[in-house]
């Protein structure tokens, strides 16, 4: 038996030998994110089985991990060691692995406070489009070399290359948390979260549905207490379930937008903007900047995009129709002249993910 990463080796030079697309896939836990043309005629390679720890040293605050580790066994060794990842990566399945949060670069309620997966992500080993074994970055934050190509692979959903070793920044975890809710009109949990943004207080998440403010607070014991204090609001119990639903998606308002009939889409917009007038409900995260929005699969997707695009954002289909609707916001012409060049320069074959970010590529 060959040994990896030989084996992926020996199939991308295959599938270029033979002009097949390849499907990377680890768990799978993110098979329904992006444009499902690249699920089509494509022959699957499986990083699931490239697992394991390669360098962890608690002190350094840095974890290197091959990319089809279980997220679950990589947060639990933070966990034993008092850490966490700070962009608290969905999981949306027991299984999901390292090198799919990263190449779907997707962040949990955390995000707006302490950053993105980019924001973490300080080197990356991997196969590109010719079989050749690229290395970026390295494991502690003052080698800087490479350091934007690494983060270059973050959200590329597997069309650069073939994710293979990964260095993340990782934080202590906070000595005390605690999530207050507030009974609100949607412009009384703006003005809240605003304030929240305006004062120096130790807020790590923001969820606003239903008439209902949820705000997280991490951090020193007494910094809680006093930031409790100012705000008000009622204490809850049982927190860690509650983050934990918007975080994987397993709330209500999410099972919702999965069901048959209706669209989830996921808005990234400027924190300021107004309450958005489309038809459906909306769950408000990251402090007014992550709108989500359930709607019927018949909405007017190009109404939505204008009402994001106005918001300085875009939007993204995140369940829903996709064969009628491109998954992702159009690019405007220099940017996707730009990611065919990438494209062209890392798999110049284009086998790899094929249209699973743009049907262009």
């Amino acid at each position: 038996m060959k040994i990896f990463p030989d084996h992926f080796i020996d199939t991308i030079n295959a599938a270029t030998e033979n002009k097949q697309p390849l499907r990377i896939r680890g768990s799978g836990s993110k098979d329904f994110y992006g444009n499902p043309q690249a699920l089509q005629h494509s022959s699957v390679l499986d990083t699931s089985t490239w697992q394991g720890i390669v360098d962890y040293e608690p002190s350094e605050l840095v974890i290197t991990a091959r990319s089809g580790t279980p997220l679950a066994e990589i947060e639990k060794l933070l966990h034993n060691h008092s850490q966490m990842l700070a962009f608290e990566p969905p999981h949306f399945h027991a299984s999901a692995t390292l090198g799919g949060c990263v190449a779907a670069g997707l962040s949990g309620p955390r995000r707006a406070y302490t950053g993105a997966v980019r924001d973490y992500v300080l080197g990356t080993k991997l196969l590109d489009g010719q079989g050749n074994i690229l290395s970026f970055g390295g494991r502690v934050m003052k080698n800087v070399a490479g350091y934007d190509v690494s983060r270059l692979m973050t959200g590329a959903m597997g069309t650069l290359g073939v994710l293979l070793e990964i260095s993340l920044k990782v934080l202590p975890r906070p000595a005390t948390e605690r999530t207050l809710c507030f009974q609100a009109s949607t412009p009384e949990a703006m003005a809240i979260m605003r304030r929240c943004t305006a004062e120096p207080l130790p807020v790590s998440a923001t969820c606003f549905h239903d008439s209902q403010l949820y705000i997280r607070l991490s951090g020193a014991e007494s910094a809680v207490q006093t930031a409790h204090a100012r705000l008000g609001g009622d204490k809850i119990n049982d927190d860690d379930h509650f983050w934990e639903s918007i975080r994987n998606h397993t709330h209500s308002f999410f099972q919702e937008g999965k069901s048959s009939g209706k669209s989830l889409w996921r808005l990234s917009i400027k924190p300021t903007t107004p309450p958005l007038s489309l038809p459906g409900k909306q769950l408000i995260e990251w402090g007014g900047a992550l709108r989500w929005l359930v709607t019927d699969k018949d909405a007017d997707a190009a109404v939505i995009r204008i009402h994001a695009a106005d918001a300085g954002g875009h939007a993204t289909l995140f369940h829903g129709n996709k064969t009628a609707v491109p998954v992702f916001h159009p690019l405007s012409p220099a940017l996707l002249k730009i990611h065919q060049r990438l494209k062209q320069q890392f798999d110049p074959a284009g086998i790899l993910n094929p249209q699973r970010l743009y049907t262009e590529f």
